[in-house]
């Protein structure tokens, strides 16, 4: 089965959903660490960037800890910017687990591949060149490591209309999620 290539960006729980999807589609996946983006202010500024610039999908497990995830996004983003998909609420437990979840049912990382391939199917369509930049790639570009880096860091994001704020590596995530090679070179060179 080929790859689906998504053309909004997807928002899971963990890095097991992320690894199960990204065996089925092919397109920004990001996750949510469970709970932790109600804590990670660069990780809810990402999702308000990514939405201000298309629709993100949104798939978590069909349980209380998936609506939970699922309301905190729709309390930090419009909701015209959400395509919310869902999984069916199967009984079950996933293979790398001693016991099934607290109410007994599979997440996403449980789902067959054809099922999602099935759910993800009308999504399909053109995926916007992005970057893949890399960590030394922000060092050789001064964005890291350096003495000026943290300060041209926080003029870049005031540029390009991100938080401030940004560590290294979330700039880093973002600039590869949010921009094409044109854009990202021409902030950079008015930020130098």
């Amino acid at each position: 089965m080929e790859k689906l290539k998504i053309k909004y960006p997807v928002i899971c729980e963990g890095k097991y959903d992320k690894i199960k999807l990204s065996s089925v589609i092919d397109g920004v996946i990001i996750t949510t660490d469970g709970f932790g983006v109600f804590k990670n202010d660069e990780k809810a500024s990402l999702l308000r960037k990514l939405a201000s610039e298309e629709k993100i999908i949104v798939v978590t497990d069909s349980d209380g800890a998936g609506r939970v995830i699922r309301n905190f996004i729709r309390g930090i983003i419009p909701a015209e910017k959400i395509v919310n998909l869902y999984i069916p609420q199967i009984k079950g437990k996933e293979k790398r687990k001693e016991k099934p979840s607290a109410e007994g049912t599979l997440g996403v990382e449980g789902m067959t591949a054809e099922l999602l391939y099935k759910i993800f199917l009308p999504y399909t369509g053109d995926v916007k060149n992005k970057l893949s930049l890399k960590k030394t790639d922000f060092f050789v570009l001064g964005l890291s490591g350096g003495d000026n880096s943290s300060y041209l860091r926080r003029k870049f994001c005031t540029m390009a209309g991100l938080p401030a704020e940004m560590s290294a590596n979330a700039l880093l995530e973002a600039v590869n999620l949010l921009f094409d090679e044109e854009t990202f070179y021409k902030i950079l060179e008015d930020v130098k």
